[in-house]
């Protein structure tokens, strides 16, 4: 009996449900379409190690739009809902709205993402919204602009996000806020944007600072822990608690204007619950934001193999999966070889 009719047998092509060793669903996917950005945020794409000589992914290599839907169809008959488009920086990828478009039409996929600066959304919202896209989320760290640009590391101005943002709302997409805080670093403005996201109608994430990558220079004593984070907005604007989403505890301002979530990776990990694929340019499957290695579907799918056969890859991989880096982080985890957040797609 081979391993792809014991698959067969026990998963089915289309079965609707695969778990891992610990019981979790593989209910979501990540989907890096580049490794390519236009920032530098420290924290994902240092300058002095991401610099004009740095070797990306050669554009050959990457998967094609084809490539990419054909997996994500079979994701999504493992049991995949919720689909992320990331980067590096997603929307330098060329024509992006046509992958929207092919992967909206997918049966199985009920939500569409998309992950971004912000910096290219002003022109590319409505095309992203008309081909399908349920929603965005847009990295930001700081309203104050020269700390935005230091930040992000980038002659970009802060006007070209949220003028991004403002072309989101009007293609109809709901936007979402990402901030990633660090002690002593932009913690100083989280207020700020608590009353941007408000006026907006946003839903702000605050995520505390983790120790992706290998390059970030990631220490304990930077991350800002979201209970101070949490009682810091809710001393300003009372809040009531909603209950978790994924990997966000979510919690709504008491006076009814929206919501506001929190990513606690460090201080209260979430790994029990966690349900999330990534999928890297190359078309490598990652199991955790924190692994050491991947999963080549690239080959596979370029040998010509069918959807049963990628299925059988896919399903036996998560079948095995025990990840949990977050619950073991410790003194000897942060200094172990992980790929880049630009490269998994975060």
């Amino acid at each position: 009996m081979t391993s792809r009719t014991i698959f067969m047998i026990f998963w089915g092509p289309y079965c609707g449900g695969v778990e891992d060793t610990r019981g979790r669903g593989l209910r979501d996917l990540r989907v890096s379409v580049t490794d390519r950005c236009n920032f530098r945020c420290p924290y994902c794409m240092p300058r002095e190690l991401f610099g004009p000589d740095h070797a990306f992914l050669p554009r050959a290599e990457l998967l094609s739009f084809e490539e990419i839907a054909k997996l994500v169809r079979v994701f999504a008959g493992l049991g995949v809902t919720k689909v992320r488009l990331t980067g590096g920086e997603p929307l330098l990828r060329r024509d992006l709205q046509v992958l929207v478009g092919e992967i909206a039409a997918l049966p199985g996929i009920t939500d569409l993402a998309l992950t971004t600066n912000g910096s290219l959304l002003a022109e590319l919202a409505q095309p992203l919204a008309a081909a399908g896209l349920s929603r965005i989320t847009v990295s930001l760290d700081s309203l104050d602009p020269t700390a935005f640009r230091l930040l992000a590391d980038t002659r970009l101005p802060l006007e070209s996000v949220l003028d991004g943002i403002a072309a989101a709302d009007a293609a109809g997409l709901p936007v979402k806020l990402n901030t990633v805080l660090r002690k002593g670093v932009n913690d100083a403005g989280l207020l700020d944007l608590v009353e941007y996201a408000r006026a907006g109608g946003h839903t702000l994430r605050v995520i505390e600072y983790m120790d992706v990558g290998s390059t970030n220079g990631w220490v304990h004593d930077e991350v800002v822990p979201s209970a101070q984070v949490r009682a810091r907005i809710a001393a300003v604007h009372p809040l009531e608690p909603l209950g978790d989403e994924g990997t966000a505890e979510r919690w709504r301002y008491a006076d009814g204007a929206g919501e506001v979530g929190f990513v606690s990776s460090v201080s209260k990990p979430f790994c029990g619950t966690c349900t999330r694929a990534r999928l890297t340019a190359i078309g490598e499957l990652f199991t955790c934001l924190f692994a050491t290695k991947g999963t080549d579907l690239r080959a596979v799918l370029r040998s010509g193999a069918d959807d049963e056969e990628l299925a059988a890859v896919v399903g036996g991989r998560w079948a095995t999966r025990d990840d949990r880096y977050s619950e073991l982080r410790g003194a000897g985890t942060p200094g172990l070889p992980k790929p880049e957040m630009s490269y998994l797609g975060g």
